[in-house]
């Protein structure tokens, strides 16, 4: 038996759709429904689908470590804070610095300094509060350097296990995101097992290519069963393009995790 959720990313499948339509498909399907920048959406339409959204971004702009982002971000958060409100979602997600057009970062960085890591805990740890007072989880994404994220600070999982096991706050936890490991790090089922009791949620997709369990080399059946072997019981989301039909590519998403 598996007691996780499913969810489903509604940004990158049944594209042919208006975005209200996709949710109301994924929804209808029986899976979650995660969302990226909330700014461009009709709220009240998405509350209105009844759909569960188990996961949205979390801020607009802004970084961890330069003090003009940081009040950027935590300002941001607030914002995002009321619309997760609105929409009953419990998670919110954010990465090591603001991404732009393409997921590029909006300030690349080259080298993470020492003062850059305190600065980003420091600054975790007031996203921490934010997420205490209102009931809500920030969420610290993983990314990859090599093939969609360059010049992402803290990108590697093992960073984003660094800053969340030094808050150490129910309110911050790992987005830990497999596709992004796999390339990055590799040896997915360790990671798992290593990070686990930071995990707020786990995210999915296939390498190459980055479209749905069963696509590509990522054993996703053997990740799930040990998965379950850890008891984990938060959300898993199907972050990926469909490399077909978006059903199709849903029921493997199923499959790959019944």
């Amino acid at each position: 038996m598996k007691d996780y959720q499913l969810s489903v990313c509604s940004e990158m499948v049944f594209l042919d759709l208006p975005f209200i339509e996709r949710v109301k498909k994924i929804h209808a399907l029986g899976f979650g429904v995660e969302i990226w920048d909330w700014t461009n959406k009709d709220i009240d339409a998405i509350v209105a689908t009844g759909a569960k959204i188990n996961s949205m971004t979390g801020y607009i702009s802004g970084n961890l470590t330069d003090d003009d982002e940081i009040e950027n971000l935590l300002n941001t958060a607030k914002e995002s804070i009321e619309v997760a409100k609105r929409l009953n979602c419990p998670a919110l997600n954010f990465h090591g610095t603001g991404l732009g057009e393409g997921g590029i970062p909006v300030k690349p960085v080259e080298v993470v300094t020492g003062e850059m890591w305190l600065k980003a805990e420091d600054t975790m740890r007031k996203l921490a509060k934010l997420g205490e007072d209102a009931s809500k989880v920030f969420t610290l994404e993983n990314l990859n350097l090599e093939v969609d994220h360059a010049g992402t600070p803290f990108a590697k999982a093992i960073d984003t296990y660094t800053l969340v096991k030094a808050v150490n706050s129910p309110y911050v936890r790992m987005n830990l995101d497999l596709y992004h490991a796999q390339i990055g790090e590799g040896n997915l089922i360790e990671l798992v097992r290593k990070c686990i009791d930071y995990v707020g949620e786990i995210q999915v997709a296939d390498v190459p290519g980055r479209m749905e369990p069963g696509t590509g080399e990522i054993n996703y059946p053997a990740i799930a069963k040990a998965i379950r072997e850890v008891g984990y019981t938060g959300n898993i989301g199907m972050e990926a393009w469909a490399s077909g039909d978006s059903e199709v590519a849903l029921q493997r998403f199923k499959d790959a995790f019944k």
